[in-house]
């Protein structure tokens, strides 16, 4: 078609030209990650029935999610208990692959993750105890350390892809993506380190579509003073409330993002007790916005049901 015979915007002609015309003459526009989504029914099970129920069967196998909370809401234990849930075959809500965890803070929890790998038949009851025995999940979760932005970029740019590329990984963690820009910037230099952020955005979104691999990031969180702004609700002490790090340059490049916090009072399971915590659906293009109460056990994180 001539769309220079039509009467249109110029921005309207750009775009109609990156179309393709089906047969027929009608014109077929190119999915975008949404619309993949929609296609796709694979999904990453968190290790834990009620949340995949919140997530509709756990987290995409493709494209980046954004879980952000405050110190100790339990972050990087579900992080953690998503590398070992994508390790189990298709059937059991894995990719039948390992992951790799991408370090910019703390030292790696290799204690935490060891005590998660035993209580894998305690947590993941649906899987056959001679399944989970025969899984080395050490053995499968790649650990690299980022302690700038120069070592992040060469992790994501060179070492990450050849694991993908092998094939003995399917996902992507990083803890935290704020950490290093945080660090490594003033306030002045908020051009420079919004540019920063989106290439190490466009890496992370080359690798999800190279690869068929999920990405996910773990976030921090800032104080904000204006209830409108926040996605935590507003403490009835007149303390600030809480939203993502990163602000609107970042949010931007994530597909889902959700949101963990700690709740007061204790919720008690067997001979175990645990603060509550949130996890919450912020925003996401196949969910609806919502949340579920969990706690954080030996064998990992469980979803709390409606009555605890």
């Amino acid at each position: 078609m001539d769309w220079d015979q039509l009467e249109l915007h110029p921005r309207i002609i750009s775009g109609a030209e990156m179309c393709s015309l089906c047969p027929g003459g009608a014109v077929c526009f190119c999915p975008g990650p949404a619309a993949a989504l929609r296609s796709s029914s694979l999904r990453i099970s968190v290790g834990c029935p009620i949340l995949d129920e919140l997530l509709r069967g756990g987290l995409p196998a493709e494209g980046v999610t954004e879980l952000s909370g405050e110190s100790g809401a339990g972050k990087t234990q579900l992080a953690l208990q998503v590398c070992l849930s994508v390790q189990y075959p298709t059937q059991y809500g894995g990719l039948n692959a390992g992951a790799v965890f991408i370090s910019t803070e703390d030292t790696f929890p290799v204690r935490r993750l060891q005590q998660l790998i035993r209580g894998q038949s305690c947590l993941r009851s649906d899987v056959p105890p001679s399944l989970i025995s025969s899984l080395n999940f050490s053995d499968r979760v790649y650990i690299e350390h980022a302690a700038d932005l120069a070592s992040l970029q060469e992790c994501v740019s060179r070492r990450v892809p050849l694991l993908l590329a092998r094939g003995l990984v399917r996902l992507v963690v990083v803890d935290s993506v704020a950490a290093l820009f945080r660090s490594d910037f003033l306030a002045s230099d908020w051009l420079e380190r919004n540019r920063q952020l989106l290439t190490i955005s466009a890496a992370l979104h080359h690798l999800s579509r190279e690869y068929s691999t999920p990405v996910l990031c773990i976030n921090q969180v800032t104080d904000v003073f204006s209830s409108s702004d926040s996605l935590v609700p507003p403490s009835s002490t007149g303390t600030p409330t809480l939203a993502p790090a990163l602000g609107l340059a970042w949010a931007n490049q994530v597909m889902v993002r959700l949101m963990m916090w700690r709740l007061q009072g204790t919720v008690s399971r067997g001979d175990q007790s645990s603060v509550p915590r949130r996890l919450q659906v912020v925003f996401a293009p196949h969910l609806a916005r919502g949340g579920r109460g969990a706690g954080v056990w030996r064998e990992g994180v469980r979803g709390l049901t409606e009555t605890a």
